[in-house]
């Protein structure tokens, strides 16, 4: 009977070092590792060169470094790159990389599907099947960071910035999701910034405080109505965690910790669903006293979506509503979208268990529209 080896990219570092306590090894030897693993990006033993050859040939018995397999690589006429990586499972999910003149972001997923069912976005269409390990979360990363490198046409790139936007709700994966932030902050794996770091969260309260009070990285939340009754429509989890709680969830963040923080809030633009400019006042009404910003994110349409993207003159008289309102306001350039990598686009390749297409075989809330 065989025996199942130890995935070392499961662990951050203080497991690694509790992983390597188990078998007699010093706490320095997780501090080796790590930056063999993330900062040369060594993934073979026998080339770990300044660890003892005893250790090395039990961590071969008994360990392994496995990550997902490249399945596909897409690269947009704009820079951007898509990933499509396949588990172990046979479950395929999506990572996209988005260059810009003075950082470079990757979306990483943190699900297979999504176990929510927003309406507008093509991953929740998909279903859900399990959450991702830590492996394949921070594999993304690692990954994306070879790949690049390894392709004569993005060999310059860098990934400077990480945001939890990709396939999948991160709140929702929370045990492998902080251990996974953890790496990416780690100065002895990525050292990014927690700035540079962003969850984007559909509103789970309970576990944005734990985020809150567990790691200090940038928050995201994906609002995209003004009212209850909206959001109840657009994102199903309002029900359960109506807008009060969320933003009473967004205060305690904003004022917990030493460093000044701001929330993003996401709103994507339906034509006549949420882009009127009653909307938008509501809008101001909801966010004027805080401190965050709005993010307008044009609609990327998909197959029976049942919803059109907001004009460009509804989306400028809405954001002048905002902004006169005294709300910083950004639009998101659409990208990536010539190989559907853009915002509510990623689909991946999964085993659905939710049995949700048959739920979207009904008529949506954004048919009435059309």
């Amino acid at each position: 009977m065989s025996t199942q080896r130890t995935n070392l990219f499961d662990f951050d570092f203080e497991a690694l070092q509790a992983y390597l306590e188990t078998m007699g090894e010093k706490p320095y030897r997780a501090k080796q590792l790590m930056q063999w693993m993330y900062q040369r990006n060594v993934i073979a033993f026998d080339d770990m060169s300044d660890i003892s050859k005893t250790l090395r040939a039990r961590l071969k018995n008994e360990a392994c470094m496995d990550l997902p397999a490249v399945q596909q690589e897409m690269l947009s006429t704009d820079g951007t790159c898509k990933w499509l990586f396949e588990l172990h499972d046979g479950n395929r999910i999506e990572t996209v990389y988005i260059p810009e003149a003075n950082r470079g972001t990757l979306c990483i997923s943190s699900q297979v599907g999504c176990a929510l069912d927003c309406s507008f976005c093509a991953t929740g269409r998909q279903g859900f099947n399990r959450n991702l390990s830590v492996s394949e979360i921070i594999g993304q990363l690692w990954l994306a960071v070879n790949m690049l490198a390894s392709n004569p046409k993005t060999k310059d790139q860098r990934i400077t910035n990480v945001v939890m936007m990709g396939m999948g709700e991160p709140l929702l994966n929370y045990s492998k999701l902080v251990p996974s932030l953890n790496l990416m902050l780690d100065d002895r794996s990525y050292g990014l910034s927690k700035r540079r770091v962003t969850v984007s969260t559909s509103g789970v309260v309970p576990a944005m405080d734990r985020l809150t009070a567990d790691v200090d990285v940038s928050l995201a939340v994906s609002l995209h109505a003004p009212n209850n009754a909206l959001r109840d429509e657009l994102v199903p989890i309002n029900k359960k965690y109506p807008i009060k709680e969320l933003m009473d969830a967004c205060w305690r963040y904003i004022n917990t910790g030493d460093r000044k923080k701001r929330v993003l809030f996401e709103y994507v633009m339906l034509a006549g669903v949420n882009d009127q400019p009653a909307q938008a006042r509501e809008l101001v009404s909801l966010l004027r006293d805080f401190p965050g910003k709005v993010n307008l994110i044009p609609f990327n349409p998909f197959e029976l979506s049942g919803y059109k993207r907001s004009s460009n003159a509804s989306v400028a008289r809405f954001t002048k509503i905002l902004t006169d309102g005294g709300i910083l306001t950004l639009t998101r350039t659409t990208r990536g979208d010539d190989i559907d990598a853009a915002c509510g686009q990623l689909a991946g390749d999964i085993t659905d268990r939710s049995k949700r297409y048959i739920r979207f075989a009904e008529p949506r809330f954004g048919e009435q529209f059309q």
